[in-house]
């Protein structure tokens, strides 16, 4: 059984002491490739660091997070462009709106996130859309520069069947992670309704590890506690999930 770990954040200083450990352990566990989507310019370089450790296991992606998106923000895209130009990326991410800690920033955020989806298509990139409390603008941003050469995923989906259906109806994918473990979570019937050959497996780690190890540090190797979940709502073996979901991201990622 092989599995894609599409968005884990294994360069984070919460990984300083076992760093290593934690991504040996994931391969061992068939955890064989895992996506790194960056955060801002100060973390460029752990997590090339991470991907040269591991070439054939760790992947880059570069953007700037939504959270991250200041008054200095221009300075920080023209960063995130100078990267993209070198290419060996495989995707633009993690990129998005964010409404949960700063409405503030939200005409800023818009700002960064169009110019991040436009760079997606010239270089022919998918992108990692972080979403919090925000599908309303993320819609309307993602309508304005949609078309065929756009794609990616919605990263850690936690929305309602409407708002999953409608990413997918625009041609994106839905990032599944620990929060479909929750007990209350209500995630498991939204997905009953919605297509599994349209949903990736992700961990953001070190963030919302799944039950049973809920606020604890998340890792890459409990990517099968979440393909676990969907086997029981989809009625499949694991191995089902485990090749669906794979061939997603190898589909999307160009892995």
């Amino acid at each position: 059984m092989h599995f894609i770990d599409t968005h884990t954040h294994l360069f984070s200083s919460r990984f300083e002491n076992d760093r290593h450990q934690v991504v040996q352990k994931a391969i061992e566990l068939g955890v064989n490739k895992m996506l790194l989507p960056n955060i801002n310019s100060e973390t460029v370089k752990a997590m090339h660091q991470l991907c040269q450790d591991f070439p054939q296991h760790c992947f880059p992606m570069m953007g700037l997070h939504p959270c991250d998106v200041k008054d200095d923000y221009e300075q920080e895209l023209k960063i995130v462009k100078s990267h993209l130009n070198k290419g060996n990326f495989i995707a633009v991410g993690e990129i998005g709106i964010d409404l949960y800690w700063d409405k503030s920033t939200l005409d800023i955020q818009k700002k960064a996130f169009r110019q991040q989806l436009i760079w997606a298509k010239e270089y022919d990139l998918p992108v990692a859309i972080h979403v919090r409390k925000s599908f309303e603008a993320i819609f309307e941003v993602v309508e304005e520069v949609n078309d065929q050469n756009l794609r990616g995923v919605f990263h850690c989906f936690t929305g309602t069947k409407e708002q999953g259906q409608k990413a997918i109806d625009m041609g994106f994918m839905l990032g599944i992670g620990g929060v479909v473990t929750f007990k209350n979570s209500g995630l498991d019937k939204t997905l009953k309704e919605l297509r599994i050959d349209k949903i990736l497996l992700e961990t953001d780690s070190p963030y919302l590890a799944p039950t049973p190890h809920r606020g604890q540090r998340n890792e890459s190797s409990y990517i099968t506690l979440i393909a676990q979940k969907l086997a029981e709502i989809y009625g499949l073996k694991i191995e089902e999930v485990a090749k669906v979901t794979t061939q997603n991201a190898k589909t999307l990622f160009k892995l």
